[in-house]
């Protein structure tokens, strides 16, 4: 993997894992129990997803 691929994923999973929290934060109140279990699964299955890119980024940038 090249460094630009490598560091392009490290940005992409630190954007991923700001905006998700960001968005987790700014939910307004008044929506239904199942909108807030729907949105925290999602919230959790990005921030998950954004920590698997960052690190294989960084153990790519590692590497090299």
């Amino acid at each position: 993997m090249s460094r630009k691929i490598a560091a392009f994923l490290v940005a992409l999973g630190a954007f991923m894992i700001f905006e998700w929290i960001n968005l987790g934060y700014n939910l307004a109140d008044g929506h239904a129990t199942s909108f807030y279990v729907v949105h925290g699964v999602l919230i959790a299955v990005n921030i998950v997803l954004g920590l698997v890119l960052m690190f294989l980024g960084v153990r790519a940038l590692r590497v090299r």
